[in-house]
C-alpha cells in the first residue's frame, strides 16, 4: 500500500478568553498562554486577583482539544506535539496575529506575555518570530524551544523572567541546569530567575507580584 500525505489550507474559527475591560485606565495588558490540559476560560481565572481596572488579560485557546479523563467528562487542549510541529506552529502564529489585530494591542506600552508549562514554547516562538516588544516575557515552568537562538532576541529590550518551582516534578537537576543555561544564552542581562517553593503549578502570588507597585 502506497499512501501519500498532502496539505491543504482552509479557514477555521477559534475562541479566546478575556478578563476585565481595556480602557484608558488599563496599565497592563497580559497575553497568557495556558499549559497542556487547560481551556483558556479556566486558565484565565488565575489572573482574577489582579486589579481589574489596571489589568486586561487575554488568554488564547489551544486549538487541539481532547477528553482528558477516562470518563470523557473533562476537556483539555494542547498547543503542539512532535507531529507536524512546524506547520502547527505556523497556524498558531497566524491565530495569535488575529487576536492582536482584533484586540489592537500591538502598540500597548506595558505588554506582558506569559507562558505556563507547554504555553512557554508558543509564547516564546511568537515573541521571537514577530519580534514583539513586551515589557515582560514570563517563562513559567516550561521548556524553552531548542531551535531558538540568541539572535532571535537581539531586538528584545524588555525583561525575561524564568519562573519555576523548586519541587517541580518535571524538572530534575539536569533538566533545570539545561533550561537555565538556555535562558541565559538567549537573554543575558535581560534575564531574571525567580524560583519558588512548590511543584508544577501556577503561582498566583508570583503573578500578582509581577505588577505590584508598578507605576
Amino acid at each position: 500500500m502506497n499512501s501519500t500525505e498532502k496539505e491543504i489550507s482552509y479557514s477555521i474559527t477559534n475562541s479566546y478568553s478575556t478578563l476585565n475591560e481595556l480602557t484608558s485606565s488599563t496599565k497592563n495588558v497580559w497575553f497568557v498562554c495556558h499549559g497542556m490540559g487547560y481551556l483558556s476560560r479556566y486558565f484565565i481565572r488565575y489572573f482574577k486577583g489582579l486589579n481589574p481596572e489596571e489589568n486586561y488579560i487575554i488568554a488564547p485557546q489551544a486549538q487541539s482539544k481532547y477528553y482528558s479523563t477516562p470518563k470523557f467528562k473533562h476537556v483539555g487542549a494542547s498547543w503542539l506535539t512532535r507531529e507536524n510541529t512546524a506547520m502547527e506552529t505556523k497556524n498558531i502564529m497566524t491565530y495569535f496575529d488575529s487576536i492582536f489585530e482584533k484586540e489592537q494591542i500591538s502598540e500597548v506600552k506595558n505588554l506582558i506575555v506569559l507562558g505556563y508549562s507547554q504555553g512557554v514554547s508558543v509564547a516564546m516562538r511568537y515573541v521571537a518570530n514577530r519580534q514583539l516588544q513586551c515589557s515582560q516575557l514570563v517563562l513559567h515552568s516550561g521548556g524553552i524551544p531548542k531551535e531558538l537562538k540568541k539572535e532571535d532576541f537581539d531586538f528584545f529590550n524588555g525583561k525575561a523572567k524564568l519562573v519555576y518551582g523548586d519541587k517541580d516534578e518535571y524538572l530534575n537537576d539536569e533538566r533545570m541546569k539545561e533550561e537555565l543555561q538556555k535562558a541565559k544564552n538567549l537573554f543575558g542581562t535581560h534575564l531574571e530567575i525567580i524560583p519558588f517553593e512548590g511543584v508544577h503549578e501556577v503561582n498566583i502570588q508570583l503573578i500578582e507580584n509581577l505588577v505590584k507597585n508598578k507605576k
